[in-house]
């Protein structure tokens, strides 16, 4: 059995509402729901909320099961692995055991289909890996970094400074987007940035983390640009 896990507190403080934000058109939770539902391969798609609003959103686009998160878990600290933790014991106690389980965020309207089925099967093609996430090239060598220093800027690796890019090892970052595990390995305290994890590389310009409001009003032009007019 596969299910996702879509985390989605109702609490968010720098974009309010966050979660069931109206996005090009539809709540922005809804886009993780739609292509959690068009790749076809969950058994259950999850919503692990604080929020009876959420809830209903969440429903409405598709959400098949919803877990009311306890406030000891809806906090601005609470990481995300002991909530998908807290909807895999509640969903096993109620419906049975899991085989497979995708974190998938709920500010994620890059999200496809294609590559939450990529996962899967890369997951289930190395019974020896533990997790399999969505990651993409930083734009940019991170070893030619600099930092700011009272009126100018130092550079964090001085010896990199004059090497060439394409001498310099590609970088890559977590997208953020969705983290296919098994259920047993999920319950446990193993790490996901670790050499047991399968990177699934994304496009850059399917990738636009969701923080703050100009985060927003960036992924709300790339969606128009890069996916809408397709």
């Amino acid at each position: 059995m596969n299910i996702a896990i879509i985390p989605a507190r109702g609490g968010s403080k720098r974009i309010k509402g966050k979660n069931i934000r109206n996005f090009a058109g539809k709540p922005l939770i809804a886009y993780s729901i739609e292509a959690a539902l068009k790749a076809a391969v969950f058994d259950d798609i999850v919503v692990s909320t604080d929020s009876e609003e959420i809830a209903a959103i969440a429903e409405k686009y598709g959400a098949s099961y919803v877990i009311r998160r306890p406030a000891s878990l809806a906090d601005d600290f609470t990481g995300t692995a002991p909530v998908v933790c807290h909807a895999i014991d509640s969903y096993q106690d109620d419906k049975g055991q899991v085989d497979n389980v995708c974190c998938i965020y709920a500010t994620a309207p890059f999200l496809s289909a294609t590559y939450l089925k990529e996962g899967l099967s890369r997951l289930n093609d190395n019974p020896d890996m533990h997790f399999a996430f969505s990651v993409t090239t930083f734009p940019f060598p991170i070893q030619r970094a600099i930092r700011l220093h009272g009126k100018g800027v130092l550079p964090f690796d001085a010896s990199k400074m004059a090497t060439r890019s394409q001498d310099l090892t590609e970088s890559f970052h977590d997208a953020g987007q969705f983290y296919w595990g098994k259920a047993s390995v999920w319950l446990t305290d193993k790490p996901m940035f670790a050499p047991t994890s399968i990177p699934v590389i994304l496009p850059r310009h399917l990738v636009q983390d969701i923080d703050t409001p100009e985060d927003w009003e960036r992924a709300e032009l790339m969606y128009r640009a890069y996916i809408k007019t397709e």
